[in-house]
């Protein structure tokens, strides 16, 4: 496994000398791996984003003049430092530096309302903001008390000497997506070198990415999976594509002219690129289109491999537990909308209510557990835990190949008549009709059922897909699904709301009247 993902190769004796160094220094953080590159593959190139190009080098010694400034600037270790930034070298900047100065990083989400970002700022006790420009205004009126760095080209200029050995590894401090509530901080810490090594290796059996290889990675460098691949992109020494925001057709152009081998996306950005009218052709060299965040829904995955090949691979997880199951380019054609098989070092339960396990086939709650799992919210909160293993509040089953098939969130399940109904299978239903883009499925008071299920829709912008009518989604669903699963009112929009990962953000959409 190793040798086959390239990270086992010759390298020469002062190189292996740099790379034992920089690991002895900061441990297992993203300090390590920028130096440890660095060590390898000094002239190769890291990112190329819109200011250009940078190399692991030029990284490491621009982070190490960042995190002597952030020293003067009174950053301590174990102080909590916030990151508000967009995908470019500014975040790889911060994210090193503050990691070589021993301090801990909370990654904020670039959707976040001021209101939100203050919350996050006295709750977590930040020390120091590092923002991009763009925030600054929504940062002064929701902490003005505290120190802001915007933009680190000056910082980055100063004396770029390795920093003092901190005693202290930094951690990364990942919020949930609140989506049903108010985002919590879910600090992990970092691994060892074992776990490390194991949950790399166990990524890399599921989805193989090679070690120099070119990424586009267009998920938010922010959130949980995002972040993943940010640091797996560094320990193989890639050359990572970064856009500040999303654009489908950018980002196949950038697939096409660097021969990319591979996208890091989010669900809602394939379907935005098969919704292309002219989609780019792609370069051969597209070996993975690695998605999670959310589920991807089959159609979609579909619709991508029949245009691009077998390249989607869609990963389940959650901000807790990290990486639970992959689902690979055969699984997805032959048990569309599967989460595929748990990755080696993951245990993982289907139970009832009471907690007892469940048999294959068997809706149930969902536990997941390995190396990478969180030691509990800031604050002294939990999630919920079953032993070593910790709820991912969605529910789903084994399938008799020992495939996950998720039915949906604990907390969107929707009592309509005395039935219960899960939108998600309602939403594949209705995403697989032809005419439709774009889907969730909420409940509503009923008077008759207690609830009732509204479909919201985007239809795909086509003149026949235009002309489809509420009453002819509805008898799609009644031809598929049970009577009590077809929804009482479909209400099309232009777009739904969803947050920066893409997840649909079901609050804001209000019962018709």
């Amino acid at each position: 496994m190793l040798a086959g993902s390239g990270l086992v190769s010759p390298v020469r004796p002062d190189r292996l000398v740099g790379m034992g160094r920089s690991l002895a220094r900061w441990g297992m953080s993203p300090a390590t791996a920028v130096a440890a590159a660095a060590a390898r593959d000094p002239h190769r190139v890291a990112v190329i984003d819109e200011d250009g190009s940078v190399t692991y080098a030029e990284l490491d010694r621009r982070s190490n003049a960042v995190a002597r400034g952030l020293r003067q600037l009174g950053v301590r270790e174990r102080d909590n430092v916030a990151l508000l930034a967009r995908n470019s070298r500014q975040f790889l900047l911060a994210q090193a530096a503050v990691a070589k100065v021993g301090a801990d990083l909370i990654y904020l989400n670039t959707g976040f309302s001021g209101p939100q970002v203050g919350d996050v700022v006295r709750g977590e006790k930040v020390a120091l903001l590092i923002a991009d420009e763009e925030f600054a205004g929504r940062i002064a009126e929701a902490a003005p008390s505290v120190p802001l760095v915007t933009g680190l080209d000056e910082l980055a200029a100063g004396d770029d000497r390795a920093s003092p050995r901190p005693g202290h590894t930094g951690r990364h401090v990942i919020l949930t997506s609140g989506t049903t509530g108010r985002p919590k901080a879910a600090p992990r810490e970092a691994p060892g070198a074992v776990t490390g090594a194991e949950s790399l290796l166990s990524l890399l059996d599921a989805i193989p990415l090679r070690a120099r290889e070119t990424t586009v990675l267009a998920a938010p460098m922010f959130h949980a999976w995002g972040l993943s691949n940010l640091i797996v992109a560094l320990v193989l020494s890639s050359t990572l594509l970064l856009r500040r925001r999303f654009d489908p057709a950018e980002t196949m152009g950038l697939l096409a002219a660097h021969d990319a081998t591979a996208l890091v996306a989010v669900p809602v950005m394939l379907q935005r690129i098969v919704e292309l009218r002219d989609a780019p052709t792609i370069t051969p060299g597209l070996r993975i289109a690695a998605v999670s965040g959310s589920s991807i829904p089959a159609s979609v995955a579909e619709r991508f491999m029949d245009t691009y090949g077998d390249v989607v691979y869609s990963l389940y997880g959650s901000t807790e537990v990290a990486f639970i199951c992959v689902a690979g380019p055969r699984e997805l054609r032959e048990a569309p909308g599967t989460a595929g098989r748990p990755l080696h070092q993951v245990s993982l339960r289907i139970v009832d209510d009471a907690g007892r396990e469940v048999p294959p086939g068997t809706p149930g709650r969902i536990f997941a557990g390995n190396g990478l799992t969180f030691d509990g919210y800031s604050g002294g909160l939990d999630g919920e835990r079953l032993g070593a293993l910790v709820a991912t509040g969605d529910l789903g089953l084994l399938d008799s190949a020992g495939r996950l098939q998720l039915v949906g969130r604990a907390d969107d399940m929707i009592v309509s008549g005395g039935e219960n109904v899960h939108p998600a299978e309602v939403e594949e239903c209705l995403q697989a009709h032809p005419a439709v883009a774009d889907v969730a499925v909420i409940g509503a008071d009923d008077e008759r059922f207690g609830q009732a299920l509204v479909a919201h829709v985007v239809r795909r912008p086509t003149p026949e897909s235009e002309a489809v009518s509420a009453a002819e989604l509805r008898t799609h669903v009644r031809q598929q699904l049970a009577a009590y699963k077809v929804p009482r009112d479909v209400v099309f929009h232009e777009a739904l709301p969803r947050n920066e990962t893409g997840k649909v953000l079901k609050r804001m959409l209000a019962e018709p009247t």
